[in-house]
């Protein structure tokens, strides 16, 4: 359960991110910060959610659209217990044809994003001496024809959060990642209906994966009753 906890979940207007703040509403989160590029997203579930929900609008790519969230977010609630850094882009392009503006713009967002967040609330975490941080990894980190960029940025991921998983421990804060394998959210509703029959006979589950599933593991990373487990990376992909 997620009593008496506060918890800001970024791109949560739609896809994992309203998945999870669901779930988290469910098990009695007594606040939520709802953050999406999306205003209008962020409203829908947020409005779904009910009073405990509050959304706020920004492009995670933006320092100082971070910094006036985060600003918000204390000011509505005092503090943030939980941080799930879920938001991310992809501009998919084989390496030759990938474009500078394509590679900053998913650099920017997926990594970029995750550090002036995190690096925006873990100050008063360590004050409080509580936290929970968890990152949204992704397979693709191993690798993806088409997507350098992406796979990057998710790679990059798991250091960021092995290392702020060791510096963060004495403050009782655990840091991990959940790395999905395809899920069916917006994203994979673009790809090609051929790709993702591919990817569907490809995996042993023979399906994608439901939002539902990747925010149940997060929530799981998010309570108490993930106390001692921090520095991980979780693929959650069906056995692929």
């Amino acid at each position: 359960m997620l009593s008496n906890k506060i918890a800001v979940i970024t791109g949560s207007g739609s896809g994992i991110g309203a998945a999870t703040a669901e779930i988290f509403v469910r098990e009695n989160i007594a606040g939520i910060a709802i953050v999406d590029y999306n205003y209008e997203a962020a409203c829908a579930t947020a409005e779904k959610l009910g009073p405990v929900a509050f959304p706020v609008k920004c492009d995670v790519s933006k320092a100082d659209q971070v910094q006036a969230a985060i600003d918000q977010i204390l000011a509505k609630f005092g503090r943030v217990d939980i941080l799930v850094n879920n938001a991310g882009i992809t501009r998919d392009a084989i390496f030759h044809k990938m474009t500078l503006e394509q590679w900053e713009q998913v650099i920017n967002t997926n990594l970029n994003g995750v550090f002036y967040w995190t690096h925006g609330l873990y100050k008063q975490m360590r004050d409080n001496e509580y936290g929970r941080i968890i990152n949204l990894s992704s397979t693709a980190a191993r690798g993806n024809p088409g997507q350098c960029n992406y796979s990057a940025t998710k790679a990059a991921l798991i250091g960021f959060t092995n290392t702020l998983a060791k510096e963060a421990g004495r403050k009782n804060i655990t840091v991990n990642c959940v790395a999905p394998g395809a899920t069916w959210t917006d994203m994979y509703s673009k790809v090609p209906e051929e790709v993702r029959q591919a990817m569907i006979a490809g995996n042993p589950m023979n399906r994608l994966g439901k939002p539902s599933e990747i925010g149940e593991v997060i929530a799981f990373l998010a309570s108490e009753r993930s106390s001692f487990l921090s520095g991980q990376w979780i693929p959650v992909n069906g056995g692929k």
